[in-house]
């Protein structure tokens, strides 16, 4: 067993819900869209080896390197034009 958890949801919920979007605003040009978009997944352990390690596992399908951004937080993204998709693991003490 793992000692993170990675905050994952439904995923045929969540990309219904993506195909619901770009369909609405396909038909609804009026509706200002943002310049960039971010979807994150959220990784938590109480420890740095395991936060990172968590982190990875997200990222090596996505194909693109885990970064240490500093202070216990971990970070890899990847960018589908303006749309970035990541992963961040957070430390225990900055969970909300």
């Amino acid at each position: 067993m793992s000692n993170y958890v990675i905050r994952s949801g439904d995923r045929t919920a969540f990309l219904a819900g993506l195909r619901e979007l770009v369909d609405f605003l396909t038909a609804n040009p009026a509706v200002a869209v943002p310049r960039h978009a971010s979807v994150i997944v959220l990784v938590d352990a109480a420890d740095p080896v395991a936060r990172r390690a968590g982190v990875e596992t997200v990222a090596a399908p996505l194909g693109v390197p885990t970064e240490d951004i500093g202070l216990g937080y971990f970070d890899a993204r990847r960018d589908f034009g303006p749309v970035s998709f990541g992963v961040v693991g957070v430390p225990p003490e900055d969970r909300q």
